[in-house]
């Protein structure tokens, strides 16, 4: 349980400090011209916005020509993955050196990558540590499953994976946090706000014990899980949540705009 903070959302919303940030994974899916056509067509229409940091994660193969066809926009490319090393005799990875001209953000840690591929906590914290090593700004993604949020521990056991990915961090270095309940992810089933507020606002707790508070004031934490344009209004208009990590709804061009202009409403709302 939350021991320490006990303070409303708004209190921690520092709007100068943590810039809402929309991103969209698009996990195994599109081919290259389908990753330039929809990047584009992304780009058309909230390529100018400002208030919101909007980022693309397509598949590596597509990262150069997407990050070519958005390169006269604000729009910000990521890798959905890099490599803890930074070269080597590892056979189909991809390290922070190889991508680090093309992308910003990277993600890791992703449930996907934890339930697939049998990624640990240790090996979530050598690539945080490598993507910042290497100028990236990493997006660490927690949560729980199903089974562990009925049994009552999903607060210790996110908290849990925010400590132990973040063992080789340092406070102020850069660094995105996505809450994505593995029970969320492609189900269609959403937490509830309360759910995630209460779960953000542990987040900040784990950060600022570990660190400092500022560090957990100041850190962005998105929400993931079955986000799409008819629940996005909630989680922008919460004071909590700092935007969000979309997976399905962002293949379509139309469902990412709208998630990403609701974001910008929210932000412009006094």
């Amino acid at each position: 349980m939350m021991t320490t903070t006990g303070l409303p959302c708004d209190k921690h919303r520092l709007r100068d400090m943590r810039k809402p940030i929309i991103a969209g994974n698009w996990k195994m899916n599109t081919s290259i011209s389908e990753g330039v056509a929809l990047s584009r067509a992304v780009a058309a229409k909230v390529g100018h916005v400002e208030s919101v940091e909007v980022v693309v994660c397509p598949p590596f193969v597509s990262l150069q020509p997407v990050a070519a066809a958005v390169r006269e926009t604000n729009l910000k490319v990521g890798a959905q993955n890099v490599s803890e090393h930074d070269a080597g005799a590892f056979t189909g990875e991809v390290s922070v050196s190889m991508v680090s001209d093309l992308v910003d953000y990277a993600i890791v840690g992703h449930s996907e990558r934890r339930l697939n591929f049998g990624e640990s906590n240790a090996q979530v914290a050598l690539k945080v540590r490598s993507a910042i090593a290497g100028g990236l700004t990493p997006i660490l993604c927690v949560g729980e499953s199903e089974e562990t949020r009925d049994a009552g521990n999903a607060e210790q056991f996110v908290r849990g994976q925010v400590s132990e990915c973040l063992r080789e961090h340092h406070a102020r270095q850069p660094l995105v946090i996505a809450y994505e309940p593995i029970w969320a992810i492609g189900t269609g089933q959403a937490a509830t706000l309360p759910q995630i507020e209460y779960m953000v606002e542990s987040i900040r707790e784990e950060l600022a014990d570990a660190f400092d508070p500022t560090m957990g004031e100041a850190t962005p934490i998105l929400y993931g899980g079955s986000v799409n344009p008819a629940n996005i209004d909630e989680y922008a208009a919460s004071d909590c949540i700092d935007g969000a990590l979309v997976g399905g709804a962002s293949l379509n061009a139309d469902d990412f705009v709208a998630i990403v202009n609701a974001q910008a409403a929210a932000v412009s709302q006094p």
